[in-house]
């Protein structure tokens, strides 16, 4: 069941440039029973190597802008930084609001 999971989280983070959070979270906290900090925390640790490898794919392919690259590595690193801090200090019950405002917002743009 666990490859199941991963190779789903994969798919959706390599057909997408990124996103396996928004399945790697559900399935750690639903299925694994993870506290909400616990499955955010490990949905990250999960995601960053297949990370690393969509974007050689994507290196490779070309698909690469350098220039837009630096500074939204940059960028994500602060934020990355403030987020993990952030997620210590709130509740489950906040985190969750937080995920699932995200996610509808994140759909609403992609349908608009």
């Amino acid at each position: 069941m666990w490859i199941i999971i991963g190779v789903s989280i994969g798919f959706i983070n390599g057909f997408f440039g990124g996103g396996g959070g928004m399945i790697a979270v559900p399935m750690l906290s639903g299925v694994a029973k993870f506290s909400t900090q616990k499955a955010h925390a490990n949905a990250i640790l999960v995601i960053l190597p297949i990370t690393v490898i969509s974007a050689i794919v994507y290196l490779l392919q070309g698909n690469f802008k350098w220039g837009i690259h630096i500074p939204v590595t940059i960028g994500s690193c602060i934020g990355g930084v403030i987020g993990a801090k952030l997620l210590k200090r709130l509740s489950a019950k906040n985190i969750q609001l937080i995920f699932i405002f995200m996610l509808i917002l994140v759909g609403l743009k992609m349908l608009f």
